[in-house]
């Protein structure tokens, strides 16, 4: 799991300013042109991006509990989201995730525009977007129900698909 948070314009929160992603080390991506744009300072994004990774660890530490971060270095690993606008949220990830060595990093996502799409393979091995269609709105736009998911449905699901523990040979579970 890859915990990222957008930083939203002031007074136009789903314009994406910048995105974070924790890890061993922050990793914050801007939107220059939206920076530039709207006469923010790359301080005025870090003061906001600090309160952000306070809401990271908050969701790491109810969605994770003590599990470790999953060892990626030398694998295939793909990373899927639900859909990408501008992409800034998704570039964090992804550079997040390269840090840690894949041996081959996939994106996989339903929808996107294609300039984002174009953008975005410059950070992976291999892109997979079912739908590029442009003009380009809103991600919603593309689903029945698109509403956000708590975090008890979040913890249920993580919970659902941890692997189950072996034990050593010779070893009953307790």
């Amino acid at each position: 799991m890859i915990l990222v948070r957008k930083i939203g314009a002031p007074l136009q929160p789903e314009l994406t300013v910048a995105a974070v992603v924790d890890g061993e080390r922050m990793e914050l991506v801007i939107n220059e042109d939206v920076l530039e744009a709207l006469a923010l300072s790359e301080d005025d994004v870090r003061k906001r991006a600090k309160r952000e990774v306070e809401e990271i660890e908050r969701r790491r530490r109810v969605y994770l509990g003590g599990r470790q971060r999953m060892l990626v270095r030398g694998r295939t690993v793909l990373v899927v989201d639900d859909g990408i606008a501008t992409g800034a949220t998704m570039r964090a990830a992804l550079r997040a995730v390269r840090r840690r060595e894949p041996s081959h990093l996939v994106l996989a996502v339903p929808v996107a525009p294609p300039e984002t799409v174009e953008l975005l393979r410059r950070e992976v091995d291999e892109v997979v977007c079912l739908a590029t269609p442009s003009p380009f709105g809103a991600i919603g736009e593309f689903y029945v129900d698109f509403r956000q998911v708590g975090d008890d449905e979040v913890r249920d699901l993580l919970d659902q698909s941890a692997p189950a523990r072996r034990e050593p040979a010779g070893h009953a579970p307790p």
